[in-house]
């Protein structure tokens, strides 16, 4: 499946989009697709930090394990999972725009096992359920950024 791209603009300096972004601690109250999620390391979120979300996928609570494996504050961070035979990356990039800040997404798969990878051409099925998935988060995260709203 080819590579994932999102980008919305938040009303917010990119410190404090970044830091609402990567809190994981407080994504479920403020992610209303996140049903759980667990931190699973000690200390503040970076590099290593490692976590169970769990979520309504496809009519069914799904829990995968994930960590974040890059972590640049203010800038950038990336989340990457193995699910299914499937690696996944998740990159968010912070740029100040226009008094506010422009995130743009990036989530990218690799098929790890034969079965992925013979199941890859359906990944254009799940794409648009995907695509819904991410710009629900991000809208909900933008939407708590500009008016400290919670939970849709």
């Amino acid at each position: 499946m080819a590579p994932m791209q999102f980008s919305t603009h938040v009303s917010a300096d990119a410190t404090r989009t970044f830091d609402v972004f990567s809190d994981l601690r407080s994504a479920d109250q403020r992610v209303g697709g996140i049903r759980k999620l667990e931190v699973l390391t000690d200390g503040p979120v970076g590099k290593g930090t490692r976590f169970k979300e769990t979520r309504i996928m496809f009519g069914r609570e799904a829990t995968e394990t994930m960590e974040v494996s890059a972590f640049e504050p203010g800038k950038s961070y990336t989340v990457t999972c193995s699910s299914c035979g499937v690696a996944w990356s998740t990159t968010f990039r912070f740029t100040p725009d226009g008094g506010g800040t422009r995130v743009d997404l990036e989530m990218v798969c690799r098929p790890l096992t034969f079965f992925a990878r013979l199941m890859s051409p359906l990944g254009s099925l799940m794409a648009g359920s995907m695509k819904k998935c991410v710009e629900a988060d991000m809208a909900d995260l933008r939407k708590y950024l500009e008016t400290g709203a919670g939970k849709a």
